[in-house]
């Protein structure tokens, strides 16, 4: 969630942030007015709190003179102990009230909580406004491949090689599940391994995370803000994630992380599950959208001001696989309107589809700034000595998808696929061959 510091300090800054992203700006003013009520419920308990503490004092002291004065004798008992009925009586109506102020501060909080988490990150300065068609195009790299024969889609090249079982996926688990097979395995093998290879060069520490995470987890990174994609257990009240992202979020929850040697880089290795909803009769053929895949995510720690240059050199390390790949693509800035809500900026890589004539997505990175983290607790030490919210940024390094543009685009004419020069080294194959 946001730092409320910034609303309270520039709620103009939130409310175009909000209509960029086509979202309530009238949050502001509710969570505000919320703030106000909390702070002042809080007050007035804190106030009444601090004057029980002094009658429960005087109660103390007053019911010790009691006991003397029957001890000795000494003093008028009566008026005594009607003192200590007064005192006493005092006590118990301020603690009944105490009480009730206390579930008021408490019920305030609720309501500001609530409210405040329905807030999407402030975007980035720089950030297109709009919906998921207004996203601004930064830069081509490579030309569309054009072929001098009908070029197949990945799907029907899969099928030729062994690659992809779609009928039989269906057959097992229904629509929008597959088996790859043969090369098909190898090959997404081999690229997810040559993504971890890549990310432990450049300091990452790989990862193989957990699939199931608890409710505070996927909700601490905002997945369930909007949550029609996930998939839930209600027996076990978990959920299955979308992406390592999640759990490599959760690993450091509630805990102060030390960021003086710089960021922590991490680099997940997953199953991911999506149901894909609201997505009905688009991509239905093939394996472009699927509720199942796997994917190498890279995760980030770090100093909020620093978060801006990473994610720079999270898109750089995209832009090298990509390149390893031998695939022309686009780099574009997804629009606010088309953010999860956890995230600030996101570069979008999507690669040439020769069949489909288009670019589709196949790696993205956000900037989720301190959104994500100040919901999970995770903190880092100041020079100072002080504690204070890290920032956490994603980056795909690969995916099933991927596959899509490998076949699709290095395919020849008699329907076996070149494979990229540097994944030849961990698939063991320079070309994909149909099978006889």
């Amino acid at each position: 969630m946001i730092d409320i510091r910034v609303l309270r300090d520039n709620p103009d800054l939130v409310r175009a942030s909000q209509r960029a992203r086509g979202d309530d700006e009238g949050l502001v003013d509710q969570i505000l007015a919320a703030d106000e009520a909390r702070r002042s419920s809080l007050g007035e308990f804190e106030a009444l709190r601090s004057k029980q503490k002094s009658v429960s004092k005087n109660v103390g002291a007053v019911m010790g003179r009691l006991a003397k004065a029957k001890k000795t004798g000494d003093g008028d008992l009566t008026a005594m102990e009607a003192d200590a009925e007064t005192a006493r009586t005092e006590a118990s109506t301020l603690g009944a009230r105490v009480k009730e102020l206390e579930q008021a501060a408490d019920d305030q909080g609720a309501t500001f909580e609530r409210l405040l988490r329905k807030v999407g990150n402030v975007i980035l300065d720089g950030v297109p406004s709009g919906g998921e068609d207004d996203f601004t195009v930064l830069e081509h790299v490579g030309e569309p491949t054009t072929f001098d024969f009908e070029p197949l889609d990945h799907l029907a090249l899969g099928e030729k090689l062994g690659a992809i079982d779609m009928e039989r996926g269906a057959k097992v688990g229904g629509a929008r599940f597959y088996f790859l097979t043969g090369v098909g395995a190898r090959l997404e093998l081999a690229m997810l391994n040559m993504a971890v290879a890549q990310a432990v060069e450049y300091g990452f520490t790989p990862m193989i995370t957990p699939t199931l995470v608890k409710p505070e987890i996927m909700d601490g990174t905002g997945y369930l803000d909007a949550h029609e994609d996930v998939y839930h257990l209600p027996t076990d009240d978990l959920y299955l994630v979308g992406t390592s992202e999640v759990a490599l979020a959760g690993y450091h929850k509630d805990e102060i992380i030390d960021l003086t040697a710089g960021p922590r880089r991490y680099a997940g290795w997953s199953t991911c599950y999506r149901r894909e909803a609201g997505s009905h009769g688009k991509d239905t053929r093939g394996i472009i959208r699927v509720h199942q895949f796997q994917k190498v995510e890279m995760f980030v720690y770090c100093k909020p001001e620093d978060a801006v240059d990473e994610h720079q050199r999270l898109l750089g390390w995209e832009r090298e696989m990509l390149a390893k790949m031998e695939l022309p693509y686009r780099i574009i800035d997804t629009a606010a309107g088309d953010l999860g809500g956890s995230a600030a900026r996101k570069f979008d890589c999507e690669a040439w589809v020769p069949t489909q004539e288009r670019y589709r997505e196949l790696t993205s990175t956000s900037n989720c700034t301190t959104y994500q983290a100040r919901r999970l607790g995770t903190r880092y030490r100041t020079e100072s000595g002080k504690t204070d919210t890290v920032a956490t940024l994603n980056g795909t390094l690969a995916t099933t998808r991927w596959i899509v543009a490998i076949l699709e685009n290095h395919q020849q004419a008699d329907g076996s696929v070149r494979v990229p020069k540097a994944l030849q080294p961990f698939l063991g194959l320079e070309v994909l061959e149909p099978l006889a």
